[in-house]
């Protein structure tokens, strides 16, 4: 597979430093049930890398020490880390919003048929992919079947309360099946609403739209097809300075499974640590740890920055919460 990084590296993005720290990003493993063409983690059901309790432990103790207000779990399918439970039941307690970023076939999965019940009981913020609302365009992106399933797990999350109680939210992402931008999120929105209910009774909260970062798998393809310098300037061409004060990487801090720090998860799957001295990607003589994050003040602190973050500034901006504008 082509690697995108060594052509991200040098950059014109305007300088980012960091504002705070609400969000606790950890991603608990690349194990996945699914291999979708878009994943910018690479992520499949033969990846052995998995979060141990030694680090998800450092992960409780700095949610105790610096109280962020939300721990944000990724993979992978985060669910499939043997310590996801424990982690999950252990934030709730101390307070903190909860979400899981789930792919919904794994709720199908065996041996995970009473994850749903579980998220719900712990009041779990549920935010799911589900690319588009027809059939095809889901098969296409991330495998036969899976449409059918994420539809089937999405009526099943209903029926427990998401989408309907204030209490337990679910949000769905949207991202691109191919090189262009997301459409503007709130008609898309509406179209995702409207499309769901009357086809298959499913009420949800939020759409989400993401742009495709030119980064692992995307990336990969971009280059091999021979479109990597026209998605490039197509995310230069929507660079939005309206976005930046928005940016993600701005009060989130990302963790990997080993439990190093990144300014975000694009950052992370490009293997570019948290900048000490410089916002300009330079190699890193000591990569931060969330040991580190127990007692550094990272206010005012340099991000790193590289060309995919032109892919955050694009037209509405992009982030994990959906859009920016």
């Amino acid at each position: 597979m082509q690697d995108t990084r060594p052509l991200l590296l040098e950059t014109d993005f305007p300088p980012l430093q960091r504002t705070g720290f609400a969000t606790l990003q950890a991603n608990l493993g690349y194990l996945c049930n699914q291999s979708c063409s878009h994943c910018h983690v690479n992520a499949g059901p033969t990846r052995t890398e998995l979060m141990d309790r030694e680090t998800v432990e450092l992960l409780l103790a700095v949610l105790r020490q610096r109280r962020p207000a939300t721990l944000d779990l990724t993979g992978g399918a985060p669910e499939m880390n043997p310590h996801f439970r424990y982690l999950v039941a252990e934030a709730v307690q101390l307070g903190v919003e909860v979400i899981d970023r789930c792919n919904l076939t794994i709720l199908l999965q065996p041996g995970y048929e009473d994850l749903a019940a579980f998220l719900a009981q712990q009041r779990v913020t549920v935010v799911a992919s589900l690319p588009c609302y027809t059939e095809n365009n889901v098969d296409q992106q991330r495998g036969k079947g899976v449409f059918r399933q994420s539809i089937e797990a999405l009526q099943l999350l209903n029926t427990l309360g998401y989408g309907s109680d204030p209490q337990l939210p679910l949000n769905l992402v949207y991202n691109p099946g191919g090189a262009f931008l997301p459409p503007p999120q709130q008609p898309l929105e509406r179209d995702y609403q409207q499309r769901l209910l009357e086809d298959f009774g499913i009420r949800f909260n939020r759409l989400y739209t993401l742009a495709n970062m030119p980064i692992s798998r995307f990336g990969a393809s971009l280059l091999a097809k021979g479109a990597y310098q026209a998605y490039m300037q197509l995310l230069r061409d929507n660079f939005q300075s309206s976005n930046l004060a928005g940016l993600m990487c701005r009060d989130t801090v990302s963790v990997d499974w080993q439990g190093y720090l990144y300014d975000c998860d694009f950052n992370q799957m490009l293997e570019l640590p948290m900048a000490s001295d410089s916002a300009v990607l330079i190699a890193s003589t000591r990569s931060r740890h969330l040991r580190d994050l127990l007692h550094d003040d990272l206010i005012g602190q340099p991000i790193a920055i590289g060309e995919h973050c032109y892919g955050c500034t694009a037209g509405q901006g992009s982030s994990c919460g959906g859009a920016l504008v």
